[in-house]
């Protein structure tokens, strides 16, 4: 377990990580005659280890620098690139040069929130609202050990209300894997409200209820009897070259399967207690439906930004936006205060 910190440590690294959806964000002097610098299009979180900044919209043109996990970035402009890669041409142009957007969050619509009068012992379902939030574990000698990071549009369970180290309310938040607490300062995650989660089409037969993903095309198309009435790109599992470590496949599964399982938040990775920002820890991961007995599910991602392209370890990676919607049309129904639900439930054909 990492040393517990001192309070000046404490408090700066509780800055850097909530406080800076306020912040200013500094970077290279900008080219004051041209005007569209003047006005970002949206601001975006580096969403794995490094990202490179190019001279052009391309991989092939001159790498300038690197750009680090949770860096937060101002996007001046969308470009689709003529260069690719086809499966997403999409680049930003920043201050200094262009970065890929496959590995960028954006969270232009990050935002600080008000505060619970109180914390029901049942839980209460928040979604993370600014670019990252460092949490905290509390010993019994009261001293605070930093944690996970918990990142944009994460959900997690609230299950307490305290007055934190800095004087302000902090919830206490249940890991639904580990069942740990970490802390978090209340302000950094928005209340779920139960209208959010309401059943879409509650009223269609459950029968006439399907959802068909195409590993070819990394499509998920959802029908009701024949007609469609929704679509969004996905990630698949990405091919293992050899036996996987764990003896289950990388390939997301071919065949008929039922969603047998959902819940609002899991935490995916290896399950380790770490501070580290590179483990393999996802806590948080939000809107999770279950269809195979290896864990394979459709569920948010919010540490990439590549869909159409196979990223995931199996599962199937979605926006978090379709992840929920699907989480929402979808049976086995989920109540608002549950954690899991299981049953015979939407079938899913994987071709």
């Amino acid at each position: 377990m990492a040393a517990p910190l001192s309070r000046r440590e404490f408090l700066k690294l509780s800055v850097c990580a909530g406080w800076a959806v306020v912040l200013p964000q500094t970077g290279p002097e900008l080219p004051p005659e041209d005007q569209t610098w003047r006005y970002p299009v949206g601001k975006g979180r580096v969403g794995t280890r490094v990202i490179g900044l190019y001279s052009q919209p391309s991989f092939h043109s001159n790498r300038l620098t690197w750009r680090r996990r949770d860096e937060l970035i101002d996007l001046f402009e969308e470009i689709t690139s003529e260069n690719g890669p086809a499966y997403n041409p999409r680049w930003y142009r920043v201050a200094g040069g262009y970065i890929h957007s496959g590995y960028v969050q954006r969270v232009e619509r990050a935002h600080l929130n008000p505060v619970l009068s109180a914390v029901s012992v049942e839980g209460r379902l928040g979604e993370v609202t600014v670019p990252y939030t460092q949490s905290f574990r509390l010993s019994r000698g009261k001293d605070y050990y930093p944690l996970y990071r918990l990142y944009f549009e994460s959900v997690h369970w609230i299950t307490r209300l305290i007055e934190g180290p800095d004087g302000e309310p902090w919830y206490g938040l249940t890991d639904d894997r580990l069942r740990v607490i970490y802390y978090i300062p209340a302000a950094h995650i928005r209340p779920i409200q139960a209208g959010e989660l309401s059943a879409i089409s509650p009223h269609v037969p459950e029968d006439e209820k399907r959802i068909e993903v195409s590993s070819s095309e990394q499509l998920l198309v959802a029908y009701e009897g024949k007609r469609e009435v929704f679509r969004a790109p996905v990630s698949t599992g990405v091919l293992s070259n050899g036996p996987p470590p764990n003896g289950i496949p990388t390939d997301t599964p071919q065949g008929h399967f039922r969603i047998v399982r959902k819940t609002p938040s899991r935490h995916m990775g290896n399950g380790d207690l770490t501070d580290d920002p590179n483990a393999y820890e996802y806590p948080g991961v939000p809107w999770v439906s279950y269809f195979h007995s290896y864990g394979v599910a459709f569920h948010g991602a919010y540490w990439h930004d590549n869909f159409g392209v196979r990223m995931s370890s199996g599962c199937v990676n979605m926006r978090n936006s379709d992840a929920k919607w699907v989480y929402r049309w979808t049976t086995p129904s989920i109540k608002f205060t549950e954690w899991v639900v299981m049953g015979r439930g939407t079938p899913v054909r994987v071709i």
